[in-house]
């Protein structure tokens, strides 16, 4: 019998106050919200599930810290590439805010001024992609919810902009997995709260 392949865990952070009010963050080093904080404890149970051969998390506070409320800060090894994407000029404003000058306005296709790109993000995700491939066993990463979009998008081989397609709330965990004959590049889980109480 083949050995079970190993798989990504995907965690977005906890809440923090721009997450709360739709503000893009990107580089703004948000804490998170006592909720955030309660969000991220609540992990520990719902990650037990798996055992890993590498832990990687967002310099970032928000994700870092949700890392180690969720038990793993210890083993952790932090990667820049995991980093939110850079929203230039747009950080801090909500999708509203930008549409109220540029009404079509979608990031997936204009990108940012003074920021990055959906193909800039996603050559960071490939680097993560490549990155875990020379791990033997089951990767976890603490990250954010675009840069998470668009890894899920380039591990099935999809552009980066295609990472729209997928909604990702905050403190969530999914998985990206292979097929039961370990050849085609899968989601097996997307965008699980269940293990969030209230």
């Amino acid at each position: 019998m083949k050995p079970k392949p190993p798989v990504l865990v995907l965690v977005r952070h906890g809440e923090t106050a721009w997450s709360r009010t739709g503000q893009h963050t990107g580089r703004t080093d948000i804490p998170l919200l006592e909720e955030g904080r309660r969000m991220a404890t609540e992990l520990r149970h719902a990650l037990r599930r798996w055992n890993f051969a590498a832990v990687w998390t967002s310099p970032l506070s928000r994700a870092s810290e949700t890392c180690a409320l969720s038990g793993y800060g210890e083993s952790a090894e932090l990667r820049t590439d995991l980093m939110e994407w850079d929203y230039g000029t747009f950080e801090g404003k909500t999708k509203g805010e930008i549409r109220a000058t540029s009404p079509n306005w979608t990031i997936w296709a204009d990108g940012v001024p003074c920021g990055e790109s959906a193909r800039d993000v996603g050559a960071r995700a490939d680097r993560i992609i490549a990155e875990t491939r020379s791990v033997e066993g089951n990767v976890l990463l603490f990250s954010h919810g675009h840069l998470l979009r668009v890894l899920a998008a380039r591990w099935l081989g999809l552009p980066p902009t295609e990472g729209r397609l997928f909604t990702l709330n905050t403190a969530s965990i999914s998985v990206l997995g292979f097929d039961s004959e370990g050849d085609q590049q899968v989601l097996q889980l997307w965008n699980d709260t269940t293990h969030l109480r209230g």
